[in-house]
């Protein structure tokens, strides 16, 4: 299949690399990581919420350049179908679609406000209003998957939908977001991974850099 490089930023506050790197992960291919200077007037800026075009985590493989997330996730189902980035069942495939482009294209009351930091725990916060109906969002997601595939992932096993949303199970800890008992097993599910735990801890060896994330929104 050949080798690849994932180019990524930050593994402690970068929510997309963090997608992108699970995905390649999935796919089971063989990737070496760039990682991007934090101090990158483009990184920092994608990791501050301003940029309008997210090009990181970016795939380089064979001849083929994919820089958005959810190309990056059908790029791999298409060279990696047996991986199971997608459910087998055609419905399910759809839904499993669905969900992943609702959380790419949206949220971004939730992103601002709880920003990405895998290092950071709050015993309580507060949630701005017009952040709480992502939330809300969120856990119906959660929920109706869980109950239509039975957990411990949204679709029983992994798929691209749990990668991404994976940073929100990290957002949800961090900032003590209250959950049912079902969607906590799920995120101990999540963060239980293999590959997830594997970014986690790399994440809390990551040098505290981009002080503007570490205000409290």
């Amino acid at each position: 299949m050949g080798r690849a490089t994932l180019t990524i930023s930050s593994k402690n506050y970068s929510s997309w690399s963090l997608r992108g790197w699970l995905l390649c992960r999935m796919a089971g291919i063989d990737f070496d990581e760039k990682v991007v200077d934090v101090d990158d007037p483009e990184n920092r800026q994608e990791l501050l919420l301003l940029s309008p075009s997210v090009r990181v985590p970016r795939l380089s493989h064979r001849d083929v350049e994919v820089w958005d997330t959810l190309a990056i996730a059908e790029y791999l189902h298409e060279i990696s179908p047996m991986a199971g980035l997608l459910p087998e069942d055609s419905k399910a495939r759809s839904h499993c679609r669905s969900i992943s482009g609702e959380i790419h294209s949206g949220f971004y009351n939730l992103r601002s406000a709880l920003p990405m930091n895998i290092k950071a725990r709050h015993q309580s916060f507060k949630i701005f209003s017009g952040a709480r109906p992502d939330v809300a969002r969120v856990k119906e997601i959660w929920s109706e998957c869980l109950d239509a595939h039975g957990g411990p992932f949204l679709f029983g096993e992994p798929t691209m939908a749990d990668a991404m949303y994976a940073p929100v199970c990290t957002r949800f800890r961090t900032y003590a977001v209250e959950m049912e008992p079902e969607l906590e097993a799920y995120c101990q599910a999540v963060f239980a991974w293999e590959p997830m735990a594997e970014w986690c801890n790399a994440a809390l060896q990551e040098p505290d850099e981009v002080v503007e994330l570490e205000v409290e929104f």
